[in-house]
């Protein structure tokens, strides 16, 4: 079991009551997870004015949002196509949304370096995410690396609670550079030893000329 799949574990008990009473109040899952980003957004501001304790809770309150919208979905039996694509698209809000609150303060605090660590950390969590995602396009799957959104949101909060998000920055950034190229790596080594129909040896379009069109991937 991972960790934060042992903390989910710990958790589940009363979250359970939650997704119960979101169920029979009849709340859309979607509706869920834009709360969540809102949440979110306002842990970023939280962050930018440097008030990491306030952040760190309510990045709390945000991802109970995120955790429980795929279950009301599953138990109201309307998980679609469209949901997970709109859990991911928000997901990256999110991201962005707690990075760009970071930096906006390390710039107020006139923190150059800061602000590149964030900026370039921001950079390699995307690509995390993009990398995966474009991955399954060709790979039935992806999920290499330490890196994914789980662990960085407890990173970020673990950094908002003990006041110490420079240097859990530092770890962020320097495990998503991995994980980035880890995904890179086994998507070429995945290709190569199960080249696609529809291209020849080196990759290039073969008879068909076209690539299979991507399909819908979670993009952690």
């Amino acid at each position: 079991m991972t960790f934060t799949g042992a903390i989910g574990t710990v958790c589940m008990f009363p979250l359970r009551a939650i997704i119960a009473l979101c169920v029979k109040l009849r709340i859309h899952p979607n509706v869920l997870t834009f709360t969540g980003v809102v949440i979110n957004a306002m842990a970023a501001v939280a962050l930018a004015v440097d008030r990491f304790p306030l952040a760190g809770g309510l990045m709390v309150l945000a991802n109970i949002f995120d955790f429980i919208d795929g279950k009301v979905a599953r138990e109201r039996s309307i998980e679609s196509a469209f949901g997970g694509f709109w859990d991911s698209v928000m997901d990256r809000f999110s991201d962005i949304t707690l990075f760009i609150g970071l930096i906006y303060l390390y710039a107020e605090l006139h923190r150059t370096d800061y602000v590149m660590i964030a900026a370039i950390t921001m950079m390699f969590a995307v690509m995390t995410s993009y990398t995966r995602a474009r991955a399954e396009s060709l790979i039935p799957k992806c999920k290499v690396g330490f890196m994914e959104r789980p662990e960085r949101i407890v990173l970020f909060m673990i950094g908002a609670f003990t006041n110490r998000m420079a240097a859990v920055l530092l770890v962020i950034g320097v495990l998503s550079v991995v994980t980035v190229l880890d995904r890179i790596y086994f998507t070429w080594r995945e290709l190569n030893r199960h080249p696609s129909p529809s291209t020849g040896a080196a990759g290039a379009p073969g008879a068909a000329g076209t690539l299979r069109p991507p399909r819908l991937a979670s993009g952690r």
